[in-house]
């Protein structure tokens, strides 16, 4: 019997990335995770992300009017 993908296991995290901060970088990262208490950096360096690409996914949604066309009245 064939084990069927269960939701858990297609979310499980597999990919991995590397991030290089300088020490200002760092130190500021530091200071926030202290300062509020931030207790797994991964998670919030993840969440931190993700929040970016889909607020820029979100301004550059296709409207039915571009920009563009508008001018031409």
């Amino acid at each position: 019997m064939r084990k069927r993908k269960t939701k858990e296991e297609s979310l499980r995290r597999k990919k991995t990335h590397s991030i290089r901060f300088n020490n200002r970088e760092q130190s500021a990262i530091d200071q926030y995770c202290e300062k509020f208490r931030v207790k797994n950096k991964s998670k919030f360096m993840r969440e931190a992300i993700i929040t970016e690409v889909l607020r820029k996914f979100d301004e550059n949604y296709p409207t039915l009017w571009e920009d563009e066309q508008m001018r031409l009245f």
